[in-house]
């Protein structure tokens, strides 16, 4: 049998990347008030700081069922629209929908408790970000050469840190800007927050119809031609049995990959949980249980601009990852990003004054910059070019799995150990970061490649 020529794979432009990673701005708007503001929503409906992860946990278990699913099927859906476009369209209307609904659970008073709404809206929206997100980064992998991997997701990680700086400080400009309403009776959502989450929804709409318009996607015979036939992989089980087998067959790589992930995400759970009630009670001084007053709002506000912040920094950091990573290597930029990480979280101890809180913004956005780009450049470069949807979806475990474990540990840590100190979740993530950044240093990266990120 005759053996075709392998084609290689086309470089592209700096704005068909762009327009490629466009869509994760909208994503990320929209993540960005999630993991801003959900904790506040939740304390507004009734719930305790003690129950807050628990509450959170809703998010990391839908995103454990579907990213693998998803990412088993976009590896096999070929439309007329595409092989990824169909599923992150389908996750952005369904994010926007939930981005509507969950500051306005109140209204279903009558019939549902809020919080079982708010709960519930949260368990959805993070759902369907994760329907849109795994095929974004699946689509990188998709799309681009080996030497443009690193260029492409730290392109998407620079566009999330734009999204996420816009989503995150928006409540503040709302409310200190515009003076649209920052408090509101107890049990209801202030104005200032429904509106940035009507925005949210529109803008994440709109990003994702931006990238489904603009950006094309290899047919199966085009993207056939760029890949060597593997006998293997072309022997499919039926159904979803063969995300198990793939689970059980990782790559080496993924698995050290794991630990690294553990570590990192289970500190990045805790500083989106606890962040707000930790700055309310460590820096702004409020009563437990406060959440109604102009200082819990101020306070409450104050995070979203420190999240903000935190977010810029990783923006531009991804910008210079590619030159950094070529002068060293990915695995010394993940574990000097993570240490710098670990530094911003547990500095928080220290500070009073809460305009410093945007020093220690500084290295949490170095390490959140790296999270999002330097694991997944490594993955790419080590699974199989026709499972990576899928693969990038098992990964999601890496990240789900320690959320997890800290949704149904960390409420209890807080309240027995802590004393309802929601401050020291913050310093035990930092010390999660650095674990994190010792373990990097033994994953398996053999990938060499020649010329990196050239456009």
């Amino acid at each position: 049998m005759a053996t075709l020529a392998i084609k290689k794979k086309p470089g592209l432009s700096f704005w068909q990347i762009f327009n490629m990673s466009f869509g994760f701005l909208g994503i990320q708007f929209g993540f960005a008030l999630q993991t801003g503001n959900a904790s506040r929503i939740l304390q507004t409906f009734g719930a305790d700081v003690e129950h807050l992860s628990w509450f959170w946990l809703a998010a990391p278990i839908t995103g454990m069922i579907i990213q693998p699913i998803i990412g088993h099927y976009s590896d096999r859906t070929w439309t007329r629209l595409g092989r990824r476009r169909p599923f992150f369209l389908t996750g952005a209307i369904l994010s926007g929908l939930a981005l509507l609904f969950m500051p306005n659970s109140s209204a279903l008073a009558v019939i549902i408790p809020p919080i079982v709404v708010g709960a519930g809206m949260l368990m959805i929206m993070d759902a369907s970000f994760n329907v849109a997100m795994e095929p974004f980064r699946a689509l990188v992998a998709d799309n681009l050469p080996d030497n443009q991997h690193n260029i492409g997701f730290s392109m998407q990680t620079c566009l999330i840190g734009v999204g996420a700086v816009i989503g995150s400080w928006l409540p503040y400009v709302f409310a200190e800007w515009f003076h649209i309403g920052k408090t509101a009776a107890p049990g209801i959502v202030p104005d200032n927050l429904l509106y940035s989450f009507y925005v949210g929804a529109a803008v994440l709409i709109g990003c994702i119809l931006w990238t489904v318009v603009s950006t094309k996607e290899y047919s199966p015979a085009e993207f056939a031609s760029f890949h060597e036939p593997d006998e293997a992989e072309e022997k499919h089980k039926n159904g979803l049995a063969e995300i198990f087998s793939d689970l059980a067959n990782m790559p080496k790589t993924m698995r050290q990959l794991g630990l690294v992930q553990f570590f990192s995400w289970f500190a990045l759970f805790s500083m989106w949980v606890f962040t707000t009630p930790a700055v309310a009670d460590h820096v702004y001084h409020i009563k437990a249980g406060d959440t109604s007053s102009i200082q819990y709002n101020d306070a409450a506000n104050w995070v979203n601009v420190c999240f903000g912040v935190y977010n810029l920094v990783s923006a531009i950091y991804a910008l210079l990852l590619p030159r950094i990573v070529r002068k060293t290597s990915r695995k010394k930029t993940h574990s000097f990003s993570l240490i710098m990480g670990g530094i911003g979280l547990i500095s928080i101890y220290f500070i009073q004054n809460h305009y410093l809180l945007l020093l220690s913004m500084i290295g949490i956005g170095l390490a959140w910059g790296s999270i999002l780009a330097m694991p997944y450049a490594i993955l790419s470069s080590s699974i199989p070019v026709k499972k990576i949807g899928v693969y990038m979806g098992i990964f999601n475990f890496f990240i789900t799995g320690p959320q997890i474990v800290n949704g149904i540990i960390g409420g209890p840590i807080v309240k027995y150990f802590y004393h309802n100190h929601a401050i020291y979740a913050l310093i035990m993530a930092g010390v999660f970061m650095f674990l994190g950044a010792i373990s990097v240093l033994y994953v398996q990266d053999g990938k060499k490649i020649s010329t990196i990120d050239k456009i």
